[in-house]
């Protein structure tokens, strides 16, 4: 097994001096065994697994998770636990990858917990260690936690009543059919929020599974903020359609905003097809109208 020591140099600036208070931007959802969180634009899972924090049993977590004897493997001085760090880059699209930092700690217990951080964009080493110490120390405020039932949600601090028929897709990611979709992070900044989104943009574009009719910024007010959001249609014909268009529609408009809502930086991405239920006062579907106005 390859281990590296690792050596921290300290950068002390104005941005990092400032308090990271990772509850203030971080929700996390319970399903299925394992623990997803969001944060910064992260996408994070925690999992316990029964195997011993020795050679043999990290092996086997380590082929879990396609790390190879290769891989260099980190100890992080700042994780209050016995740990090991995995940094891998994967490609999601031609021009796009996204980092995946694995931290393999050791629990009281000898076991293994397993937390993965997936980020595409800057990633942030400071508030990545706050959240495994918190995690380990089960520090997570029960506040934090939303239920996998919704009929509301806690957006940036305001509760949004839903009804019923909506679902978490994944951790911050909401569908209501017929009436939109959105996705969404609380970042410590307001540039990493809009890094979020116009990688989310460029990434779905990439791909060419639907073609960009229209692009254009628009003003709109979010959650009581004037902003300019980009405004994307695009079309999903064919295969494509089909697969993307679960519902039938062949048209999806999506808005792209990145903005300070309450003292927190927001990145949303909301979208809705075609044939979703317009509301003909507010030109939205239901889910979208709780959150804007088009100017």
């Amino acid at each position: 097994m390859k281990i590296v020591n690792l050596l921290f140099i300290l950068v002390f600036s104005v941005c990092f001096s400032q308090e990271n208070n990772i509850f203030e931007r971080l929700t996390a959802l319970k399903n299925n065994g394992k623990i997803w969180y969001n944060i910064d634009g992260y996408s994070v899972t925690s999992e316990v697994f029964s195997n011993t924090f020795d050679e043999k049993g990290l092996k086997k977590v380590f082929r879990k998770h396609q790390i190879s004897d290769s891989d260099a493997k980190v100890k992080d001085n700042q994780i209050n636990f016995n740990n090991l760090l995995v940094t891998k880059q994967q490609k999601v699209a031609a021009d796009f990858s996204q980092t995946n930092h694995y931290y393999f700690v050791e629990n009281p217990d000898k076991t293994i917990t397993v937390v993965w951080f997936i980020k595409i964009g800057k990633t942030d080493q400071e508030t990545e260690e706050k959240l495994v110490n918190a995690i380990m120390e089960k520090k997570v405020p029960e506040e934090n936690f939303s239920p996998m039932s919704i009929s509301s949600i806690n957006f940036a601090g305001r509760k949004i009543e839903l009804g019923n028929g909506c679902y978490w897709t994944s951790i911050n990611i909401v569908q209501c059919p017929y009436a939109g979709e959105m996705n969404w992070s609380v970042h410590r900044t307001l540039d990493d929020a809009k890094e979020a989104v116009e990688n989310q943009f460029n990434i779905t574009k990439s791909k060419k599974m639907g073609k960009v009719v229209s692009e254009e910024m628009v003003d709109i007010e979010f959650e009581g903020v004037p902003v300019k959001a980009k405004k994307i249609l695009y079309d999903f014909t064919g295969v494509a359609g089909v697969l993307a268009g679960m519902s039938g529609g062949k048209n999806l408009t999506v808005y792209y905003v990145a903005a300070v809502v309450r003292d927190k930086n927001v990145s949303c991405v909301m979208s809705y097809w075609n044939n979703d239920e317009i509301n003909p006062e507010t030109k939205l579907p239901a889910l979208l109208g709780k959150l804007m106005s088009v100017k």
